[in-house]
């Protein structure tokens, strides 16, 4: 017989959230015993990808409600069809109402649980997930998890179904958090600990990770139920039992038959007459009808009894606040406590640590001053220190110093490099609104952008030398229906592309600052709205004839389309991955002959449509200056094989530096010293110049402005070195070699 379940659920509640999380959880347990046996609970978390804002709280609130509503009053199937239609009907919401107008497709993810008497069904799509506790063992259900809402097409939903037994724990939680916490984390925690206290520390260790954004989590615990105890029968009183004091039970039959044969006629005659009046006397006191006696006490006596009740109660709560006033005056002299806080508390010996530690790496004459290793160390602890001493209540007036102080040393020993920013142009000289969306250069050296100002988009191409600007092509220009609202850019050969909102690809080809515009052929090319973004690679530079690839992630593929060799145009498109592979994640493509794409931790390589054994290592200060990381765009410089990789980190507002052969890390820049820091990056891209000494030059773009930054430290103050854009014409970039293999 099934063991009946007592059900013990833990979650973060909105008000404990971070600001910057728009998630919603939703407990539902059905009250009415009918509807618990046929639906049993439902337990939901709605997670979304970026910061929060109120139109995205709106809209995981309103998914998680629709589920619940779909799933509840709909009777016609079982509970894995139901939780299927329930998704789909919260896709569908999102997809033709104006809540889902906007969202980021796949950005939206949901998870599961049904909990019904001993059964238990789970579900998942996008960036939810849900693992099982059982036996002191982390699993993950065995089900397809689907990807994210909203979706063009139909959601699919993996609905798995198992056993829920005493013991056991169901966890749902946000991607984001698993990938801040660790699984490890998630199993110790779910095993020691009550549900609610595991949620708490699980969260909290979200937030000393540096963690940001989605942080839903919900975790629902099988215990045992205590059976109820059952009352005793009561049984009908035996034949002649009486109630009350004195009463006696007739003698069994057996007993009055068993007299002594030998006894005379005497004895035996005396018994029977004495057995008769023995009865008689019985019968007679039994007709006698009795009084229940009651135990009544006297008024006087309740009171006396309430009175003292209320004395003991009092003196009882006096005696205990006596007592903590004593314990507070008084405790640390009975006890024997030193008064010097830096011997006792622990937040003060963590920065009396920190403090010698900061001193002996960096100070004057300090013993590690010559010892990088030695003095990595010492300001990793030092780090390590102020943080616990933040935590437990040091003020931030004495913890600052000394924070300003080992984080510069710790940036020193990390290559971190304090740079300089210049205003290029101001892209508000030509739309008062401007809103930057894009960012490359062109074939010609100058910088080109999309302005979506007023939704209508337009292209504007910047001369960075003479920072100058104007509109080169708008919405309408062109041969036919004109070219549409320029969506996207990319550079192929002596070609500015620009691929519009219907999908049709255009090329312009400068020429003194103006040039022609014309529309690109490509055969069977259907290519839907959630395009990421196109690139090409130059295959014959003689003739400026390149591939281009598509990064589409409905088709689940980089799409590659070959040139016809008269240059009219491209050839029917092919897969470029050989294998199956989630492309949801890929942000940006980078070509050299081999190919990078961009994902929000990662960066990886294929080579001829293989993945290859590439990562970009941590940063060295991911452990504590800086942890996580959200790489949003990236760069590249050199032939294959060569050059390196710049990644902007939109978290830490810093751009990255890798090596492409590797993936090696090299050094960092930051953008203070100047005040414009690398924050709202709308596009980017380096300038490498052939002499080796002469630093690269970053060109980056915000909504309104287009900056240029030389990557070389900058003392506070200085004048940045010589060759920033605004002085000399930047280098077109250049294309890997004829000789290199075509990706």
């Amino acid at each position: 017989m099934p063991v009946r379940l007592q059900l013990k659920t833990g979650l973060v509640g909105a008000d404990e959230r971070l600001p910057s999380s728009a998630d919603a959880v939703i407990v539902t347990e059905p009250s009415t015993g009918s509807r618990a046996r046929s639906k049993g609970n439902l337990y939901t978390i709605v997670t979304v990808r970026g910061r929060s804002t109120g139109r995205l709280r709106a809209v995981t609130a309103l998914v998680a409600e629709t589920i619940r509503r779909e799933y509840f009053y709909d009777e016609s199937a079982g509970i894995p069809v139901l939780l299927q239609k329930a998704v789909r009907a919260a896709n569908r919401r999102l997809r033709q109402g104006r809540e889902g107008h906007g969202l980021e497709p796949g950005s939206i993810g949901v998870a599961l649980a049904v909990i019904r008497g001993n059964e238990l069904y789970v579900a998942s799509i996008g960036d939810a997930e849900v693992y099982l506790v059982r036996h002191a063992r982390l699993l993950m259900p065995e089900h397809e998890p689907g990807r994210g809402m909203p979706d063009t097409e139909e959601v699919r939903v993996d609905v798995w179904r198992g056993d829920f037994a005493a013991g056991d724990e169901i966890l749902l939680v946000s991607r984001n958090l698993t990938e801040h916490v660790g699984t490890e984390e998630l199993k110790n925690s779910l095993v020691t600990l009550h549900p609610q206290s595991a949620v708490e520390h699980l969260h909290h260790l979200f937030l000393a990770a540096g963690g940001d954004g989605s942080d839903a989590i919900l975790t629902v615990e099988a215990g045992e139920a205590g059976a109820s105890r059952a009352a005793r029968r009561l049984v009908p009183a035996t034949e002649g039992e009486e109630e009350g004091d004195g009463a006696r039970a007739a003698p069994p039959v057996a007993a009055r038959r068993q007299v002594p044969a030998a006894a005379s006629v005497q004895d035996r005659t005396r018994e029977v007459i004495g057995g008769a009046a023995y009865g008689l006397l019985d019968r007679l006191r039994g007709l006698v009808p009795r009084r229940r006696r009651l135990a009544v006490a006297p008024l006087v006596s309740q009171r006396e009894v309430q009175r003292r009740a209320a004395i003991g109660l009092l003196v009882s709560v006096l005696f205990v606040g006596a007592l903590g006033v004593f314990s507070y005056v008084y405790a640390d002299r009975l006890m024997g406590r030193d008064r010097d806080i830096r011997a006792v508390d622990s937040a003060e010996q963590a920065f009396a640590r920190a403090r010698e530690n900061i001193r002996e790496a960096v100070g004057a004459g300090g013993a590690a001053s010559g010892d990088e290793d030695r003095a990595r160390q010492l300001l990793q602890q030092a780090w390590g220190d102020l943080e616990a001493a933040r935590v437990a209540g040091v003020s931030s007036a004495r913890l600052d110093p000394l924070r300003a102080q080992a984080a510069q040393a710790l940036d020193a020993l990390y290559d971190v490099r304090d740079v300089e920013s210049t205003l290029v142009f101001d892209y508000t000289r030509i739309s008062a609104d401007a809103a930057i969306s894009d960012l490359v250069q062109g074939p010609d050296g100058a910088a080109y952008a999309i302005d979506t100002t007023g939704g209508r988009g337009s292209v504007v191409r910047v001369d960075v030398r003479r920072r100058t600007g104007a509109v080169i092509v708008k919405p309408g220009d062109g041969p036919g229906a004109g070219v549409g609202k320029p969506v996207m850019l990319a550079v192929g050969g002596p070609d500015l592309l620009i691929l519009d909102n219907r999908g049709a690809l255009w090329r312009w080809r400068p020429s003194g600052g103006v040039g022609t515009l014309g529309q690109v052929r490509i055969a069977g090319a259907q290519w839907g709205g959630d395009i990421r973004d196109i690139e090409t690679y130059l295959v014959r530079p003689e003739d400026g004839l390149y591939n281009l690839y598509v990064l589409d992630p409905s088709r689940r593929q980089i799409m590659r389309y070959q040139p016809r060799l008269d240059g009219s145009g491209f050839s029917g498109g092919t897969n470029y991955l050989m294998g199956a592979e989630n492309v949801d994640d890929f942000l940006q493509l980078h070509i050299d002959g081999e190919v990078y794409a961009l994902t929000p931790q990662q960066v990886v390589r294929h080579e001829s449509g293989r993945r290859q054994d590439f990562s970009v290592e941590d940063p060295p200060d991911q452990g504590d200056l800086r942890a996580g990381r959200q790489f949003a765009l990236f760069t590249g410089s050199g032939a294959r094989g060569q050059g390196r990789l710049y990644v902007w980190d939109e978290k830490h507002g810093r751009i990255l530096v890798y090596s492409k052969a590797n993936g090696g890390y090299e050094e960092q820049f930051i953008a203070r010293a100047s005040g414009q820091e690398f924050e709202g990056l709308q596009g980017m891209y380096v300038i490498e110049s052939e002499d080796e000494e002469e630093p690269p030059v970053l060109v980056w773009s915000t909504e309104d402005r287009l900056f240029s930054t030389v990557l070389q430290a900058t003392d506070a103050g200085e004048t940045p070195p010589e060759g920033s854009p605004a002085s000399r014409s930047p280098k077109p970039r250049r294309s890997p070699s004829e000789a290199s293999p075509s990706p």
